[in-house]
C-alpha cells in the first residue's frame, strides 16, 4: 500500500512540473511574439501622426490606418524613429545617391549683348562758340558717312577772325609770319584750306562755318557710352531726338554728340557668381545670336571685369568683335559657350540637395529614415555641384531632397 502510495505522489510531481514548463514556455513565446511586432496607427497623408489606438488624422481627418513594425535588435525594438520631430528626421523609404571623388568638365553657358565699343566713339565738339544755325541729322542712332555735313555754327568770333585777316593780307602781306599765324588760327576754328583759299580771293567774311563728320558712324547725344543691359536692348530700335536744336548755343570745346562706330563692337557676357574663377583671359568662347542659332562665332575672351554687379550677382567678360563683315546689330542678344578645364572634386548631383535660404541641405540614411545635414557647396558643372564640406562619399543620401520636404516645417541640421 505504501508502495502504491509513493508511485502516485511521484506521477502528481512529474505531471505537475511538465504542465508548469509548459505554461512558462508558451507564455515567454506570447511576450517574445508581442515584443517584436508594434502596432501603430497613422496617417497615409501625414506620417509624422503616431497614435496607438484607432482615430481620425488631426490635421486632415482621415482615418488612422495601422502599422505594424517589426524589430528585431534592441536599438530598433522601439518607435522612437517614428516618433521624431519631421523637421530633423524623415521616416520613409527613398532612392539613394552618393557624392562621388571625381573629375568633372563642363560648358558654362553665358547670356550676352552686342555693345557698342567706346574707343572707337569721336567727339563732335566745337572748336568755337557760337550759335547753331541749321541742323542736318535730327536723331539718334542716325547713321552718317564720312565728309557728310552736320551742323552749321554761325560766330562773331569767327567773324571778327576772318576780318583780320583780310586786313593783313590787304595791308601787310609782306608780314608772311603773321600772315601764317591768322591763317592757322582759322583753321584752328575749323576752316578748311579751301574755305581759306577763297576767302583770299573774294575778300568777303563769312560768319557761318560748316561741321562736317571726319568718320562713318551713327550719332548718339549721351555725353557717356554706359555698357550695360537697360542701354543696350532697344538701341537699334530707338530714334530720338537730339538734345541739340537749332538755335541752341554751344561753347567753346563743348561736344555736341558722340559719332559711334559699328565696326568694332563689344560682346558683353553675363557670368554668375561662382564661375568668374573658372574664365581665363583669351580663353576660346563660342558665340551664337538670337537671329542664327546654326551658325557660331568662334573668339577669345579678351577682358573680364573685376567689378560685381549687386543687383544680379554676376560680372562681365568682354569679346571684342570685327562687325565689319558680322554685321551685328547693337543691342542683339548672345549667347556665349565656354568649355571649362577638368576640376576634380567631391561631387554631387543636383537634386539631392535643397536650398533654404542662406543653407544648402541634404538628408542622410539613416536606420528607419533620413535625416538633414548642412552642407557647403561650390561651383556647379552641369547636373552636378561641388561638395566642400558636409558629408563624405561613405555617405548614403537621398536622391531627391526635393521630394523629402515637408512644406509645414522648417528643416533643423546638425
Amino acid at each position: 500500500m505504501n508502495r502504491y502510495l509513493k508511485y502516485s505522489l511521484i506521477t502528481i510531481a512529474i505531471v505537475t512540473i511538465g504542465f508548469a514548463v509548459y505554461y512558462f514556455a508558451t507564455k515567454s513565446d506570447n511576450h517574445s511574439s508581442h515584443e517584436q511586432q508594434a502596432v501603430v496607427y497613422t496617417c497615409s497623408m501625414h506620417p509624422e501622426i503616431i497614435r496607438d489606438k484607432p482615430g481620425n488624422c488631426p490635421i486632415c481627418g482621415m482615418t488612422l490606418v495601422k502599422k505594424i513594425t517589426n524589430n528585431h535588435t534592441e536599438e530598433n525594438n522601439s518607435i522612437e524613429n517614428v516618433l521624431k520631430p519631421t523637421d530633423n528626421f524623415i521616416v520613409g523609404n527613398y532612392q539613394t545617391t552618393m557624392a562621388k571623388d571625381t573629375t568633372i568638365s563642363n560648358v558654362i553657358n553665358l547670356p550676352g549683348l552686342v555693345a557698342y565699343d567706346p574707343n572707337s566713339s569721336v567727339n563732335i565738339a566745337a572748336r568755337i562758340s557760337g550759335r547753331i544755325e541749321k541742323m542736318y541729322v535730327n536723331y539718334k542712332y542716325q547713321k552718317v558717312t564720312k565728309g557728310q555735313k552736320l551742323f552749321d555754327l554761325y560766330s562773331p568770333e569767327l567773324l571778327t577772325e576772318q576780318q583780320n585777316f583780310i586786313y593783313l593780307i590787304s595791308n601787310d602781306a609782306a608780314n608772311t609770319s603773321i600772315v601764317e599765324a591768322s591763317k592757322q588760327k582759322l583753321m584752328l576754328y575749323g576752316m578748311s584750306g579751301n574755305h581759306i583759299n577763297s576767302l583770299m580771293a573774294t575778300k568777303r567774311a563769312n560768319p557761318v562755318i560748316s561741321i562736317y563728320s571726319p568718320a562713318y558712324g551713327i550719332i548718339d547725344a549721351t555725353e557717356t557710352m554706359e555698357v550695360n543691359s537697360n542701354t543696350m536692348s532697344n538701341a537699334s530700335a530707338t530714334s530720338e531726338i537730339l538734345n541739340v536744336k537749332e538755335g541752341n548755343y554751344i561753347k567753346k570745346g563743348e561736344t555736341v554728340f558722340k559719332l559711334v562706330n559699328t565696326d568694332k563692337v563689344w560682346g558683353v557676357f553675363n557670368v554668375l557668381q561662382g564661375y568668374n574663377g573658372l574664365l581665363k583671359m583669351n580663353q576660346p568662347i563660342t558665340i551664337t545670336t538670337e537671329l542664327d542659332e546654326n551658325n557660331s562665332i568662334n573668339a577669345n575672351i579678351n577682358f573680364i571685369e573685376t567689378q560685381f554687379n549687386a543687383s544680379d550677382k554676376s560680372n562681365r567678360i568682354r569679346v571684342y568683335l570685327n562687325n565689319a563683315k558680322l554685321k551685328l546689330p547693337i543691342g542683339l542678344r548672345l549667347q556665349g559657350s565656354v568649355k571649362t578645364n577638368p576640376i576634380k572634386a567631391t561631387w554631387l548631383q543636383k537634386q539631392a540637395f535643397v536650398s533654404i535660404g542662406n543653407k544648402k541641405i541634404v538628408f542622410i540614411k539613416m536606420n528607419n529614415g533620413f535625416k538633414a545635414k548642412e552642407i557647403k557647396t561650390g561651383i556647379e558643372m552641369g547636373d552636378y555641384i561641388q561638395v566642400i564640406n558636409g558629408i563624405s562619399i561613405k555617405d548614403t543620401i537621398a536622391k531627391n531632397a526635393q521630394y523629402l520636404i515637408d512644406s509645414e516645417s522648417f528643416i533643423k541640421t546638425e
